[in-house]
């Protein structure tokens, strides 16, 4: 359970950078709420999981699937670059989290 509560902060922390982009685009308030609700959400999730999970790999691995679903979206809803570099160092930060579990 604690690691779908992992899955489930880091994906929280996606939404939001998702409204941190949005709040700092002046996009209004919805945004802010947005990015509020899904920081609780995400810090209340990793303080579940650390129970059970280590701190340090709860922590690498909820900031990688953070990292890499905020790169996702950039590129693939805001029109960032998509370059085979950024998708390489992508797939790294992936294997490392697997890893992580595995050895946990």
């Amino acid at each position: 359970m604690a690691w779908m509560a992992i899955v489930g902060a880091g994906i929280c922390e996606i939404f939001g950078v998702i409204g941190i982009n949005g709040a700092s685009s002046r996009k209004g308030w919805p945004y802010i709420v947005l990015m509020l609700v899904s920081f609780v959400i995400s810090f209340s999730l990793l303080s579940y999981a650390m129970t059970s999970i280590p701190m340090g790999t709860a922590y690498a691995v909820w900031t990688g699937i953070g990292t890499v679903g905020s790169t996702l979206t950039g590129m693939f809803l805001f029109g960032e670059r998509k370059e085979a570099k950024r998708l390489l160092f992508i797939a790294m930060i992936l294997v490392a989290a697997i890893g992580l579990k595995l050895i946990t």
